[in-house]
């Protein structure tokens, strides 16, 4: 509490008025002139290095108490090394404009300093862009989505922006983010909600508000929390905030009631307690805290704000893109309605096929009848198979789609309302929902894996099928006929928003890497194998979108967690109106079914049989070690239509990776799948996570 003296002497100040700073160029005349480096001054007035070049560019203007003692210190300065008069230069003849007068317009208190964002990495003449700057356009948000919090209080923000946080307690940090930093996003609908405000902590800012550098345990580090008894929780509480149900882990959400259309919530994420994993975000958290904030920056510009893994973003993003609600006029008075197109506010219970086993729909009925298994291609050709001129080529060449799930929601139509059962419905490709049907009687090339399981092979009996794989049986010329389904009468294209907006953000950090789609088959390979390398930070990015596609997606039908978990016991995942199986085997369906339509015209184009599948990669033997070596071209060059494509687009192919022919024959004799191995890594649907 400030003494009477001080408060007194601070309304005589702002009687007189603030004293004139010097001019930038003048702050680093003084300075040289008394030998002191930046770093030095920095250390004095208790801030950052970069503070001090900021302020001695014109980048930003120091605030109280600093700007008091940096005034007093210059003044100092002048008095012991005053400017050598020299004859006014007329600006006309100087070639430059003459200097603006300083502006008198008061500081943010929320800025401390707005750095020269880092040099740019070095690109490749092939890229054709830049990342697009990420400045909001909301003024209500004027330093972008989050912030990267430092120990010595520096938060780095977007944009190269860096604010001085004060807080030395989490409930400090909290309230500091929601009144005084200017961080937020805007919704992404008009009838959604604000992104809330993110702030990523250091190891050095977790142990300076109280927090372990580590969470220790057993069990996997990403459902570990802080002890309900832990004093950091214990202060949360105290002060009248509240944690999710998931408790103070690696994501931590506070908030309180909002008060009117004030939003009352904060974001944490804790990098020492591996809140970034490095599958999705490959080095960033190793990264210095300004990268740190260009990379998640340019994710919740062109995605969202993270509010989890990129699992719970993808599916985040899906409920800002699609709110359950919206303003609706009722007598008169505005209430809150159903969103048409949207998943509602309630969760659904799926039809029995559609479920897991643990489910309490299928335990509590005591459901047999089988499940819908839509599931990614894990298919290897029979080794016996194998012709002699397949063997002799030099090369197995893996093809990966581009975000083949994303490019499976674009217009697919999926069921809003809940299911209602059918017997011996007749089969409409239009209608999304489950059906039984026996399609064993259909006899395919056993050199392409059947459209129809997962693992390729021939259906031995009736079996439950999402209405994509029912309608490609269809298409290949063969009669269904359904022997019930549990069918969906509202229907509607949920994804398509977020199909748009994950395509768009893909295309675009594609582009930022050199990769565009204006680019021949030829460059386009040279591209990509160098893209990671033009700019780690957007490769980072890159990682990040493609597991969100996948990710999103396989939380739409998360399992039960924990060793204490018992069938029929209902989970936090299922009681969400996202946790949508139904619309998880639709995209996969898709998936799969345009995946063998590729295969099966490869056959048609060129002759050529896949030696595996696995999800979006596909294996083919090749007489040269790249694509263009087997993939299909009319006489002009250009490529045909219907088989595998080259390309950056969602659903065009790059290149895996090359092997020998010898090794693929290998791995498939020891019962291995090629695709999984070509580039040393799964190419799995991360289910839940």
């Amino acid at each position: 509490m400030p003494t009477e003296d001080e408060l007194f002497a601070a309304v005589d100040a702002l009687l007189t008025g603030e004293p004139e700073m010097p001019p930038p160029a003048e702050r680093a005349r003084l300075r040289e002139a008394a030998g002191i480096t930046q770093a030095r001054l920095a250390q004095v007035l208790q801030t950052t290095t970069q503070s001090v070049k900021n302020w001695e560019a014109g980048r930003s203007e120091p605030r109280p108490p600093r700007r008091q003692a940096y005034q007093r210190l210059l003044d100092g300065w002048a008095t012991q090394h005053p400017t050598r008069p020299n004859p006014p230069i007329p600006a006309a003849l100087s070639g430059t404009p003459a200097p603006a007068t300083p502006s008198a317009k008061p500081v943010s208190p929320a800025v401390a300093e707005v750095p020269v964002r880092p040099a740019a990495t070095s690109r490749r003449p092939t890229a054709k862009k830049a990342a697009k700057p990420t400045n909001p356009a909301d003024p209500r948000f004027p330093h972008g989505p989050l912030a990267v919090l430092d120990g010595d209080g520096s938060a780095y923000a977007v944009d190269g922006i860096v604010l001085d946080c004060p807080a030395t307690t989490v409930v400090g940090l909290v309230e500091w983010t929601l009144k005084e930093s200017g961080l937020g996003a805007a919704r992404l609908n008009r009838s959604g909600k604000d992104s809330d405000p993110l702030i990523v902590l250091t190891a050095s800012a977790a142990v300076k508000l109280g927090l372990p550098e580590r969470l220790e345990g057993r069990e996997e580090r990403r459902s570990l929390r802080l002890a309900e008894d832990h004093p950091v929780v214990k202060q949360i509480g105290k002060a009248k905030w509240q944690l999710t149900q998931r408790g103070f882990g690696p994501w931590a959400r506070i908030y309180r009631k909002a008060q009117g259309s004030a939003r009352q919530c904060v974001q944490l994420a804790i990098l020492s307690w591996d809140a970034l994993d490095t599958r999705s975000w490959p080095g960033v958290a190793e990264l210095a805290p300004a990268d740190i904030a260009r990379v998640l920056g340019v994710y919740a510009q062109r995605v969202i704000t993270p509010r989890g893994s990129t699992a719970v973003s993808g599916l985040e993003l899906m409920t800002a893109l699609r709110p359950p609600t919206r303003a609706v006029q009722e007598n008169g008075t505005w209430i809150s309605g159903h969103n048409p197109g949207s998943l509602g506010t309630d969760p659904m219970d799926p039809a029995p096929p559609e479920a897991i086993a643990e489910h309490p729909v299928v335990v509590n009925s005591g459901w047999t009848g089988g499940f819908l298994s839509e599931e990614a291609y894990q298919w290897v050709r029979d080794p016996a198979l194998l012709s002699d001129e397949e063997c002799l080529l030099p090369y197995a060449v893996g093809l990966d789609l581009n975000t083949a799930f994303l490019a499976a929601a674009a217009r697919l139509t999926v069921g809003l309302s809940v299911p209602d059962h059918f017997h011996r419905p007749v089969f409409n490709k239009k209608i999304p929902g489950s059906w039984l049907a026996d399609l064993s009687h259909i006899d395919l090339d056993p050199r392409l894996p059947s459209p129809f399981t997962p693992d390729g092979t021939r259906p031995t009996g009736p079996a439950w099928y999402q209405t994509h794989t029912l309608a490609y049986a269809q298409e290949l010329g063969h009669d269904v006929h359904p022997i019930e389904a549990y069918l969906r009468r509202e229907t509607g294209a949920y994804l398509d928003p977020w199909h748009d907006r994950l395509k768009t953000a893909y295309m675009d950090t594609l582009a930022d890497l050199g990769v565009t789609a204006d680019l021949t088959d030829a460059e386009f390979l040279a591209a990509m194998e160098h893209h990671k390398q033009t700019d780690p930070a957007m490769a980072a990015v890159l990682a990040a979108i493609k597991a969100t596609v996948k990710g999103g997606i396989g939380k739409l039908r998360e399992r039960p967690q924990g060793r204490t978990y018992r069938d029929g016991d209902p989970w936090p995942a299922m009681q969400r109106p996202t946790w949508r199986p139904d619309i998880r085997a639709a995209v996969i369906s898709k998936a799969r079914v345009n995946m063998h339509r590729k295969l099966a015209n490869m056959v048609k184009l060129t002759g050529l049989y896949p030696l595996a599948v696995l999800s979006d990669c596909v294996v083919y033997p090749s007489p040269g070690a790249s694509p263009l070596d087997f993939l299909p071209y009319a006489a002009s060059g250009k490529p045909l239509m219907g088989g595998f494509r080259l390309g950056p687009t969602p659903g065009l192919a790059k290149l895996e990776g090359v092997q020998g022919m010898a090794w693929a024959v290998d791995l498939m004799e020891k019962g291995l799948n090629p695709a999984r191995h070509i580039k040393g890594g799964d190419a799995v649907l991360d289910d839940g996570e």
